[in-house]
């Protein structure tokens, strides 16, 4: 309410003991009795209700060994991460509780710990980077000692769920200032942990081409990204096997296959976070495909196998991918925005044809090419619908069942 930004829920607490708020309310769920939670059921909505509360110890970084329940509101409110979520509204006396200065950390736009740093990060090893990330999305300064306590935190930051690191990363990246955001977790090394492979490309320089190294050029990609938050992981990622494909001098280095690479390091990072196939499946697939350079010389059957190598429904993407990408390299960026614009206006114009682009739009199926091959399932059904398509992708008015059955018969497995 105070920085006028829409609420998203209500969270209630209370001095009343968990079965206290079970015989209060009609509809209950004991979501977390013991740490003094319980999900109120009212009028179409859930509230969590929790007991004052102080915690004991945190063997494993994340949750309390043991659980006091308390009297006092202000006690409760210490045990918070930062002083901008200590606070607490009294609806019957309609005033705010803040007694550990959030209302003027707000004001100054300053995410500070609650009491000593170290002491609310040992508790929970999530709170670096939730740290980093409430000053990304605010765009507010992290205070000093409050910063320079993550460093000193990183091993019980190991401990957290990657699970719950990457939904903390990716709030960073899917709000509009997530490129200030990496660069909070680089400075603060909390990017070690998270991303390592993202390091080698700090202050590894390109070529004429680029004006910025490859980790700086990655970072003016994402500040120019527009999208959710897998778009502009692929944005940042999409350099990232330069540094291993690197050949020749520095001022004329050439990195041929750089996106194959990229992908593939992007593939194991995603696999190591958590993230479903859906999601690495497509930041692969933009990464493996954001490498072409057009010319006013491709023919109709190129432009159709650029469609078809990344989809119809990624294409959107992959010019995201490739406009951010030229504002990044910062030499040029009219002329390959132009170029751009060019192909994205010759893709359309040869999708508006309805040419088939992928196997499953050929005339022809599978059991019918069996039945011409006198064959079963199994490669060289594959191998002649490949074939065929290759052709129809150069030819589309080939795409009829006589004229694909005339080219089955000339193929030869």
């Amino acid at each position: 309410m105070l920085i006028e930004r829409k609420v998203g829920d209500w969270d209630v607490t209370t001095n009343a003991r968990p079965e206290q708020i079970i015989h209060l309310f009609k509809r209950v769920i004991p979501t977390g009795v013991a740490h003094g939670t319980v999900t109120v059921l009212y009028r179409r909505r859930k509230v969590e209700v929790t007991t004052f509360r102080g915690d004991l110890g945190y063997t494993d970084g994340r949750h309390p060994d043991q659980v006091v329940f308390l009297d006092s509101l202000k006690e409760d409110l210490k045990r918070r991460d930062f002083t901008v979520n200590a606070m607490a509204y009294d609806i019957e006396a309609r005033c705010l509780i803040d007694p550990y200065g959030g209302q003027l950390d707000l004001q100054k736009k300053i995410i500070r710990a609650v009491g000593k740093p170290i002491e609310r990060y040992n508790e929970d090893g999530l709170r670096p980077l939730r740290a980093v990330r409430f000053a990304s999305v605010l765009n507010f300064e992290i205070d000093r000692q409050t910063f320079s306590a993550i460093p000193k935190s990183l091993d019980v930051f190991r401990k957290v769920a990657l699970e719950r690191v990457k939904d903390e990363l990716m709030k960073i990246l899917a709000d509009v200032n997530a490129a200030r955001g990496v660069e909070l977790l680089r400075s603060s090394g909390l990017l070690a942990e998270i991303l390592p492979e993202l390091l080698p490309t700090v202050g590894f320089e390109q070529n004429q081409f680029h004006r910025y190294d490859v980790y700086d050029h990655s970072i003016k990609s994402l500040e120019h990204a527009r999208g959710d938050g897998v778009l502009k992981l692929a944005v940042l990622l999409h350099d990232i096997g330069k540094p291993i494909s690197a050949e020749g001098p520095r001022e004329q280095r050439t990195f041929y296959g750089h996106e194959k690479v990229s992908a593939k390091l992007a593939e194991k990072i995603m696999r190591r976070l958590k993230f479903s196939n859906t999601e690495r499946n497509r930041v692969c697939s933009l990464i493996s495909a954001h490498m072409f350079h057009y010319e006013s010389g491709w023919t109709d059957g190129a432009v159709r196998r650029l469609i078809r190598r990344i989809g119809p429904k990624l294409l959107k993407n992959l010019w995201e991918i490739r406009r951010a990408d030229a504002w990044g390299r910062g030499i040029g960026v009219r002329d390959s925005l132009a170029n751009l614009r060019t192909l994205r206006e010759r893709v359309e114009k040869v999708m508006q044809a309805d040419a088939a682009l992928k196997i499953t739009d050929l005339a022809i199926s599978g059991t019918e090419v069996m039945k011409i091959l006198g064959c079963k399932a199994g490669p060289p059904v594959g191998l002649a619908l490949e074939a065929l398509l290759e052709r129809v992708l150069d030819e589309p008015d080939l795409n009829s069942p006589n004229a694909l059955k005339k080219i089955l018969k000339t193929l030869s497995f």
